[in-house]
C-alpha cells in the first residue's frame, strides 16, 4: 500500500442510503408540527403507529437535522438532550410556552404547547 498523503473517497463513491419507511414518516410528522407546538418522542411514535420513542429518538439524531428537531421534546418537556440552548433560542424566537422548574431549567410548558398531530 502506498505511503504518503491519502485523498477522501470521491462522494460519489458512496452507495445512496435510502431512508427507512418508518424513518420518513417520522421525519414527515416532524416536519409538519407548526411553530411554538411540540410533540413528544412518544407522541411521534404514537402517531406513526411505531417501535416507541427509543425508535424516534433515534431516527432524529440520525437524519432530523433538516426538519424542525427543536420541536421534538421529551416526555417532560425538556428540549433534546446536548442541544438544549440551541432549542430554547428557537423556542424563543417562535414564542413557545415556556415554564422553569425549580429543579430541572426551563423546558417547553407541554399543556399549552402540546399539539393535536396531523388532520387525518
Amino acid at each position: 500500500m502506498p505511503r504518503g498523503r491519502q485523498h477522501p473517497p470521491r462522494p460519489d463513491a458512496y452507495p445512496v442510503l435510502e431512508l427507512p419507511e418508518k424513518a420518513e414518516e417520522v421525519l414527515e410528522v416532524v416536519d409538519q408540527i407548526p411553530e411554538g407546538k411540540v410533540l413528544t418522542y412518544g407522541d411521534v411514535a404514537e402517531i406513526i403507529g411505531s417501535r416507541g420513542a427509543r425508535f424516534v429518538g433515534n431516527v432524529m439524531s440520525r437524519y432530523g437535522s433538516d426538519v424542525p428537531w427543536w420541536r421534538v421534546v421529551r416526555s417532560g418537556g425538556w428540549p433534546p438532550r446536548g442541544l438544549e440552548d440551541r432549542a430554547r433560542d428557537h423556542y424563543r424566537e417562535e414564542n413557545t410556552p415556556m415554564i422553569r422548574g425549580t429543579l430541572d431549567g426551563l423546558r417547553v410548558d407541554l399543556p399549552r404547547a402540546r399539539w393535536d398531530g396531523p388532520a387525518s
